[in-house]
């Protein structure tokens, strides 16, 4: 059961990796490139409000399934990861509604702001954050026994 259990938690890990490599075949972002170019003069690139959110809101709801895989298998707690869904909702909720200010303000409130609120949008970093604090919780309840 172990064995299954680690062989879930690298499915899930593979399935982040996966969307992030292939994210410019599954998902309608104009901004893919507008980001990854290292000169930041490029031209602000048109778009459907439309189908941004729809692609961003489907990429939340994968990275969401996976990381929610993740945290099961790794703690074997249904409420921890209620916990962890409820954590990672909340991010995105806040974040995304910052992240399509600064597209309709064209950026103008940082390049840096815009591109880092963007990461918080369409990558698991609340993952990053929530397996090192349940894990620490997990000690303090086996200390405490």
């Amino acid at each position: 059961m172990k064995i299954l259990n680690w062989l879930l938690v690298i499915a899930g890990i593979c399935g982040l990796i996966s969307v992030r490599v292939f994210e410019d075949k599954i998902f309608y972002d104009p901004f893919l490139e507008y980001f990854h170019e290292a000169n930041k003069n490029i031209a602000f690139p048109q778009f459907e409000w439309a189908k941004l959110i729809a692609g961003h809101v489907f990429r939340f709801i994968l990275n969401l399934a996976l990381s929610c895989l993740i945290i099961h298998c790794l703690f074997k707690n249904k409420q921890w990861t209620v916990q962890g869904v409820l954590l990672i909702t909340i991010i995105f909720v806040i974040t995304f509604p910052i992240y399509l200010y600064c597209i309709y303000d064209r950026f103008d409130v940082g390049y840096l702001f815009s591109f880092y609120m963007r990461r918080f949008v369409i990558q698991p970093l609340a993952l990053l954050l929530i397996v090192p604090m349940f894990y620490y919780r997990k000690q303090l309840e086996k200390n405490k026994q």
